[in-house]
């Protein structure tokens, strides 16, 4: 057998390893045995919040340390059959295709533990603007919530709304999603920022090219346990009559709840529930999730200034832009990673951009041309 397979075995072991040391393994499989000592409990269920919370962290957990588990073994196992491979040549031949998929299972993983941001394993509240377009960006905004809301299916996380406002004649305004599960806003936090798209408009009825923009905010979904500082003397509150779809269904009791805070300028609002108590603390929710991604965006920009690099964050840029004329394409504007389909990104075919802006965050190079 030749000594390359022996050494490209080993690195893969060794990488393996390393990921599991930076990534804390042992910490999270400790963790993981505390989570199922409490939900063995008769009243795990009491506090319905609280277990959820639990059952979420647990699912993160496993998320992790389960395919770096895999993994080992598997390199194990290589070890084994190469080392079989020279006693019998039938062998040899299953030792490259394994070691190539071993690899590419590494790339994976690789790219997860660059999920190491203090709130990346939390799930994640994402709310979506209709901006500069009229109508077309009322639309716009409203195909963006349908391609995320695709996303989070496709990956088997959970979504509860928690606020929509439609626009009269197409689309909406704003809405607001609660998107669970593991590594949520890890992976989401990324399409904070201004999406543009650039299309024949469909309410226009000279067929004239339209450029919408529409603006998409993303915030880390954090425990009531996290400690986040917020004066309440800094806060207004304005209660008004929450509406369904098409501004139909209007309740007769202002039951919907919008919070402002002075002296950051953010504004949350939650009309989601009958209850105007729900609503308020889905609302304090949102507020807390927003400040925690200002702290977080702070820190990241005073450890970009500490190296003389641009902070790559910033809400109201500009990331991607979408473009259904004169051709049909989608091309992020930082990473320059980019998609021929466009229909399938407006599916929820958007990892490919969201593993993009991870390497390019940590500095690692990203393919750029269309596929």
């Amino acid at each position: 057998m030749d000594s390359q397979w022996y050494d490209r075995a080993e690195a893969i072991r060794q990488t393996i390893v390393q990921l599991r040391d930076s990534l804390d393994c042992a910490t999270k499989h400790s963790r993981i045995l505390e989570i199922d000592g409490e939900m063995a409990s008769p009243d795990f269920w009491d506090n319905q919040e609280k277990a959820q919370e639990r059952v979420a962290e647990r699912k993160g957990l496993i998320g992790i340390v389960k395919p770096l588990d895999e993994a080992l073994k598997s390199s194990d196992d290589l070890a084994a059959m190469i080392e079989m491979a020279e006693e019998d040549e039938s062998f040899a031949a299953e030792v490259p295709p394994e070691v190539e998929r071993i690899e590419a299972l590494l790339e994976d993983l690789k790219l997860k533990a660059l999920l190491n941001g203090r709130y990346d394993a939390a799930g994640a509240i994402l709310t979506i603007n209709a901006r500069d377009g009229g109508t077309d960006a009322n639309d716009w905004a409203e195909m963006l919530l349908r391609m995320y809301l695709m996303w989070a299916e496709k990956n088997d996380y959970a979504v509860e709304l928690i606020d929509r406002h439609d626009n009269e004649e197409a689309g909406i305004n704003h809405a607001s999603v609660a998107i669970r599960g593991p590594m949520a806003y890890g992976y989401l936090k990324g399409e904070t920022g201004m999406h543009r798209l650039v299309r024949i408009s469909p309410f226009n009825s000279e067929g004239k090219r339209q450029t919408s923009f529409a603006a998409v905010d993303v915030s880390p979904e954090i425990s009531d346990s996290v400690e986040i500082e917020i004066n309440p003397n800094d806060i207004r509150e304005d209660t008004f009559r929450a509406s369904g779809a098409g501004g139909q269904h209007v309740n007769k009791t202002s039951s919907a709840i919008r919070l402002t805070h002075f002296p950051t300028g953010i504004v949350v609002q939650c009309q989601s529930e009958r209850s105007q108590h729900k609503n308020r603390a889905t609302a304090w929710k949102m507020l807390r999730a927003r400040m925690a991604r200002m702290e977080e965006e702070k820190r990241e920009a005073a450890e970009a200034a500490k190296y003389q690099q641009q902070a790559k964050t910033g809400f109201g840029s500009q990331i991607r832009n979408y473009f259904l004329h004169p051709d049909q394409r989608v091309k992020d504007a930082r990473t320059k990673y980019g998609q021929g389909n466009f229909h399938a990104v407006m599916d929820g075919d958007i990892q490919g951009f969201l593993d993009a802006v991870l390497r390019w965050r940590a500095g690692q190079p990203v393919e750029e041309d269309d596929d």
